[in-house]
Order: structure tokens, then C-alpha cells, then sequence
């Protein structure tokens, strides 16, 4: 691996980061919460999605593709801290996936190793 950009990639990267309601559900259902948990803490280590270069191009057009599946990004947010389904917002709408996130987008993906990028699956 050099530390000099070797290509770019033909994929966007969209990031899902969870703002201050977020944290404040997973402190209000944590049994045993700690003081270590801060926003910039738990926006550190967020899924990233890499897109095909063209089907996203501007900030707009990675929220709508989130929005478009603003559900299961919830689920997979809420999962990820509490398996226990009985602790999350029981109401969940769009306004509120909103409010609990931002999004950002990338246009410029390097690749910064000569070794192939592989696929695994997760079904």
C-alpha cells in the first residue's frame, strides 16, 4: 500500500450519522448507561454505503436514496444498540428518521491498495 492515491473507484459514498436525539434515546434505554457515550462518539463508527457513480450526484440526491429506505436504516440503527425491539421508539416516521440523522455524500472514492476489492455477503 503507498500513502499516495492510487485510483478512484466508480462508486459514490453516502454516510448515515445518527444526531443528538439519537443519543438521547440510547441513553434514555440504556440500563447501565456511562458517561463515555457522546455524539461524536457514537458518529464515529456509522455504516457507509457505496453507490454507483452517477445513480447519486449531489448531497439532495443521497438523501433521497436514503429516505427511500429511511425504514430499514432505522431498524438496522436501532438493532445495532438494542436487540430487544420492546425498547425502540414504537412510532417511527419519516420526520423522525430526520430528525435522529444527517447524511452526507462523497462524489470522490480513492483506493488507496493495489489488492482487489472483494464482496461478502450478508443475507
Amino acid at each position: 500500500m503507498t500513502s499516495q492515491p492510487r485510483s478512484t473507484i466508480n462508486r459514490n459514498l453516502i454516510l448515515l450519522l445518527p444526531k443528538q436525539p439519537a443519543l438521547d434515546w440510547i441513553i434514555s434505554v440504556d440500563p447501565s448507561p456511562s458517561g463515555y457515550l457522546t455524539l461524536d462518539r457514537i458518529r464515529q463508527e456509522q455504516d457507509a454505503f457505496l453507490v454507483l457513480e452517477g445513480k447519486v450526484q449531489t448531497v439532495e440526491g443521497a438523501q433521497r436514496w436514503i429516505e427511500r429506505r429511511w425504514s430499514e436504516h432505522f431498524i438496522e440503527f436501532l438493532d445495532s444498540w438494542f436487540t430487544d425491539e420492546g425498547l425502540w421508539p414504537k412510532r417511527r416516521t419519516r420526520a423522525m428518521f430526520r430528525e435522529w440523522f444527517d447524511v452526507q455524500f462523497h462524489s470522490m472514492v480513492w483506493d488507496m491498495s493495489d489488492d482487489p476489492i472483494t464482496h461478502e455477503q450478508w443475507d
